[in-house]
C-alpha cells in the first residue's frame, strides 16, 4: 500500500491556463529576456519544479504563453478574416489591436512584437520560429483583404501587406510609449495613400 502511493504520480494543484495567464501577462509587460525563473515561479505561484514539469523550461512557458496569446488575439484577427471591407478592414483591425493592448492610458505591446525586439542569435530556434509564423500568418490575413480590390495587381499587394505588417510591427511598440490620439494619427497615416 505504501509503494502505490510513493509510485503515484502528483496531483497538480493548479490550473494550467490561469498560472499561463499569469506568465503571458508576466512576459508581455517585462519581456522574455527580461524575465527571469524566479519571477515566473512567484509570478505563475508554483516552484520550480512544477514549472519543469510541465513546460520543460522557460522557453516551454513562452511558446504555451503564445498559445494562449494567439487565442486572445483571434477574437480580433478573426473580425479581420470576416471583414468585406478590404483596405478598411485592414485599417480597424489597427484600431481594434490598439484596443486590445490597452490596459491604462498607455497600452502594453504586442506579446510577439515586444519580444521580437529583444531576440538575439541566442535566442531559442523554436521560439524564433513562433514570432515568425505569426508574423508571416498576419501578413496572410492583410494579403487576403488587400486582394478583395480587383483592380489591384498581385506584385502590388505584396508591397503593401509587407509595409502594413511592418507598420503594424510599429504600432504594436508604439502602444507602449504613446497616448491613444497619437496612435490614431499614425493609422490614419499609414492609411493615407493606400
Amino acid at each position: 500500500m505504501y509503494r502505490d502511493k510513493v509510485n503515484m504520480p502528483r496531483k497538480k494543484e493548479y490550473i494550467e491556463e490561469e498560472v499561463i495567464e499569469k506568465a503571458m501577462n508576466l512576459f508581455w509587460l517585462n519581456g522574455f529576456e527580461n524575465t527571469s525563473m524566479q519571477m515566473l515561479e512567484k509570478e505563475m505561484g508554483i516552484n520550480k519544479f512544477s514549472i519543469y514539469s510541465s513546460f520543460v523550461n522557460k522557453n516551454g512557458v513562452f511558446l504555451e504563453c503564445v498559445r494562449i496569446y494567439n487565442k486572445k488575439l483571434d477574437l480580433v484577427i478573426d473580425k479581420l478574416k470576416n471583414s468585406t471591407n478590404g483596405i478598411l478592414g485592414i485599417k480597424q483591425y489597427f484600431y481594434d489591436f490598439i484596443d486590445f493592448t490597452n490596459i491604462s492610458e498607455l497600452g502594453k505591446g504586442c506579446l510577439v512584437t515586444n519580444t521580437s525586439n529583444e531576440i538575439g542569435n541566442e535566442t531559442d530556434e523554436r521560439v524564433k520560429e513562433v514570432l515568425s509564423n505569426f508574423m508571416e500568418d498576419l501578413k496572410k490575413v492583410f494579403i487576403k483583404s488587400l486582394s478583395q480590390d480587383l483592380n489591384k495587381e498581385i506584385a502590388i499587394i505584396q508591397e503593401q501587406a509587407d509595409f502594413l505588417i511592418i507598420s503594424m510591427f510599429g504600432l504594436s511598440s508604439a502602444t507602449r510609449m504613446f497616448k491613444k490620439d497619437q496612435l490614431n494619427n499614425y493609422v490614419e497615416n499609414v492609411f493615407k495613400n493606400l
